[in-house]
């Protein structure tokens, strides 16, 4: 059964689906759980070859969020999901709650401690938007807000720091905990509401795994450049957010995400503009 035929299709009834449709629905599971393990390992090779800036830069595009939305469009409808994409949105703010929290923390703790000092502010942040209406404006102010502030609150970070090698060993650990990760976010996300669902739906998934694994094996300097470069990635996430937000209750689902997509890839690759501009600029301070 296509997405278009789907589309008329009852969503409170799609849990009766025939059985080819359902294999169909299972396929699509297994891809969103491996998804991000795929992912995790493409940014672990982009971090060997490129560095930190590089990595945190590509972390920051919506490969975890974009399929949460897309099931809770699958089981609740347009206007939830589009809902969720506006509290998605806002909590931008939580998501550089957590990687500032997580990089001053990192200066002097240990990776457990400044993951749990992470995890709190994630969650402060998080019980905080969910108290706003929700409104993709909104969500889009407190995002570009979260965004252009939370540069110059990083502790100081290297952006000429040299690729570190990560063993095969090392990037296995993180598909695996990007892997059950995301099996325990996606099992929860739906059934608590249309602002928890895209609340948790931006869960820190990518980030926690990426600074706990580079802070223990590249040092607190490392997961500090990595976490502030994804705060860039951040922007390509938030005009995804944004015009899913907005297109899901007027176009229909494959229009919504296509657009979404694409102003996504249009903003993330204007941003590596100013990130290749910003490491030339580091590199010269350095000399």
């Amino acid at each position: 059964m296509s997405l278009d035929a789907l589309e008329w299709l009852p969503y409170n009834s799609r849990s009766r689906l025939s059985g080819a449709s359902r294999h169909s629905v299972s396929i699509v599971l297994a891809l969103k759980i491996c998804i991000v393990p795929v992912f995790l390992c493409f940014i672990s090779l982009a971090s060997n070859r490129w560095g930190a800036p590089i990595a945190g830069w590509l972390a920051g595009l919506p490969v975890v969020t974009g399929p949460i939305l897309f099931f809770l469009w699958w089981e609740r409808g347009p206007l939830f999901a589009s809902a969720a994409a506006a509290a998605s949105l806002s909590a931008v703010l939580a998501s550089v709650c957590f990687n500032l929290a997580y990089a001053h923390a990192a200066q002097s703790l240990s990776w457990p401690r400044s993951l749990l000092i992470g995890l709190v502010s994630w969650l402060v942040a998080a019980s905080a938007l969910s108290l706003l209406p929700r409104s993709a404006a909104l969500g889009l102010g407190i995002a570009m807000a979260s965004l252009l502030l939370a540069p110059k609150l990083f502790p100081a970070a290297n952006s000429s720091l040299s690729p570190s090698h990560l063993k095969n060993a090392e990037v296995f650990v993180r598909m695996f905990a990007g892997a059950i990760l995301t099996l325990a976010v996606t099992a929860t996300a739906g059934r608590i509401g249309q602002t928890w669902s895209g609340l948790l739906a931006v869960f820190p998934i990518i980030g926690i795994v990426l600074a706990v694994s580079s802070h223990a094996s590249q040092g607190a300097t490392f997961a500090a450049t990595l976490l502030r470069s994804m705060v860039v990635g951040l922007y390509s996430f938030s005009a995804f957010c944004f015009f899913l937000s907005l297109t899901l209750p007027r176009a229909g689902v494959q229009a919504s995400f296509l657009i979404a997509a694409s102003s996504a890839l249009l903003v993330q690759g204007s941003t590596r503009q100013w990130l290749v501009a910003h490491a030339r600029e580091s590199a010269r301070a350095s000399d």
